[in-house]
């Protein structure tokens, strides 16, 4: 366990809520790196003449490549699917993944947030150990099981969130989840360059049985040392859960059915729905497409892609740990309302994004700026989590993994859609198509931010709280 500031008296090494937050961590480092395996395991199990027809690389820029002369394996199965069928592959997560985020909020709320992210995980495991054999079956049997893959992660984050809400004292909250969703960066910035290795020395197969295996460890240990809520926890100290519990006295609920109406009329939840629809446009589409546009634009060769596309993820997990600490030291120590800190840091992390990506498609092929700027842009965008997205737990904490679930129903939008109409536009893969990608990215990004800071609310709403009184934290 490690060591963090905490306020006196209550300190945070080896206490139970910082473990929950280091071990929900490595939950969702494993859940992202079951999401993005198969993004670059696909390069691998596709005939190479399958796609190449559809495949148009620009010749702008020159060859940048450091060849590496180690011998590739080539001994994993091979299949002769089009892109199109591709495009259903890669899509169908999210069909499974969209379906599952309210109704895993609402169940969060009822049965708990342990059990539902534990299993969510764990099925996601199988599911991805099943891969290989699903494509060996049938590309309808893989789709299959991508959204099943989808419909476990889709109460992960809804479930964690509901737990955070009684696990989260306010003034850590921009810590403690900080910590926690950094995972997922993580997760992507260690598979992407991974996978590519895993497919390049030994077979595509082992991407999925390596990342599967590693999700059902982590699920023992899950069971074993987490609890729902801090009254629950086997090991957790008297001084600990008293500050837990005292801390959230006046901010959680104590009614039996959800506000739906009342929740569904609130503004600052839909200054939330937008801010997050915005911010995965742009995550989403450079998630699929930035090996892509490093290939067919800038021209660098495979392993240096997977390498160059992971480095904007790690950026964005070392903002996501540094600003939930600045962002909890500015409401602790330098009384900054909530509202505010939420506002500057989404205003930083998704202004600061589009500029930067409009910016990239100027440089022409200067390759380091390039990385640079698209580094900058992810990076930024990490102050986001310690903005609108985790706003619930300040505006609703009883209903946070609810709410989460609607805000998440939108956000998954983009990763349906974004990637698709920025393919449509980049046929000819040329800069210029390339630049209104990015156009589209940053306005989206900016109406998003403008929409949050106008109308978003850092107090626990009316509804939100047994009695209906109306708290600041």
């Amino acid at each position: 366990c490690y060591c963090f500031t905490a306020p006196p008296g209550f300190p945070a090494c080896c206490s139970a809520r910082y473990n929950l937050a280091l071990l929900a961590c490595f939950g969702f480092f494993l859940l992202y790196a079951l999401r993005v395996n198969l993004s670059v395991a696909l390069v691998d199990m596709v005939e190479t003449n399958t796609s190449l027809a559809k495949n148009v690389t620009s010749n702008v820029c020159p060859e940048h490549s450091s060849t590496i002369n180690a011998p590739r394996n080539t001994t994993g199965v091979k299949y002769s699917w089009d892109a199109d069928t591709q495009g259903w592959i890669l899509g169908s997560f999210f069909y499974g993944y969209i379906i599952t985020q309210i109704p895993g909020g609402y169940l969060a709320s009822k049965i708990g947030g342990k059990l539902l992210l534990g299993f969510g995980i764990f099925g996601t495991s199988v599911f991805t150990l099943l891969t290989p054999l699903a494509a060996n079956l049938g590309v309808g049997y893989l789709i299959a099981v991508r959204a099943l893959e989808g419909l476990g992660e889709g109460v992960t984050f809804p479930a964690m969130h509901s737990m955070w809400s009684s696990w989260a004292p306010p003034l850590e909250r921009s810590k403690l989840l900080s910590i926690s969703y950094a995972g997922a960066q993580l997760g992507t910035v260690v598979s992407l360059p991974l996978s590519g290795l895993i497919c390049y020395y030994m077979n595509w197969v082992y991407v999925f049985y390596i990342f599967g295996a590693l999700g059902i460890l982590w699920w023992f240990f899950w069971m074993f040392l987490v609890s729902d809520t801090p009254e629950t926890h086997r090991s957790i100290s008297h001084a600990e859960r008293e500050y837990i519990l005292s801390s959230l006295k006046d901010q959680l609920s104590t009614q039996k059915s959800v506000p739906w109406r009342p929740m569904l009329e609130s503004l600052p939840l839909w200054a939330i729905v937008v801010a997050h629809f915005s911010y995965n446009w742009t995550f989403y589409t450079l998630l699929t497409l930035l090996p892509t546009y490093m290939k067919e634009i800038l021209r660098f060769d495979a392993q240096e892609n997977g390498f160059l596309s992971a480095l904007p993820y790690f950026g964005c997990w070392l903002c996501i740990i540094l600003s939930g600490q600045i962002a909890d030291y500015l409401r602790e120590k330098q009384n900054f309302s909530t509202v505010c800190v939420r506002k500057c840091f989404t205003l930083i992390g998704m202004i600061g994004p589009a500029v930067f990506l409009v910016a990239a498609g100027f440089i022409g092929c200067n390759y380091a700026l390039a990385v640079a700027f698209v580094t900058i842009s992810t990076t930024l965008g990490g102050f986001c989590t310690s903005g609108y997205s985790i706003n619930h737990l300040d505006i609703a904490p009883s209903y946070a993994g609810i709410l989460l679930g609607i805000t998440n129903s939108f956000a998954t939008i983009p990763g349906m859609v974004g990637p698709v109409i920025a393919k449509n536009l980049t046929h000819n893969n040329t800069v210029e198509e390339w630049q209104m990608v990015f156009y589209i990215a940053a306005s989206i990004n900016l109406f998003g931010a403008i929409f949050f800071a106008l109308f978003a609310s850092g107090e626990v709403q009316d509804w939100a709280v047994s009695g209906y009184h109306l708290h600041r934290n």
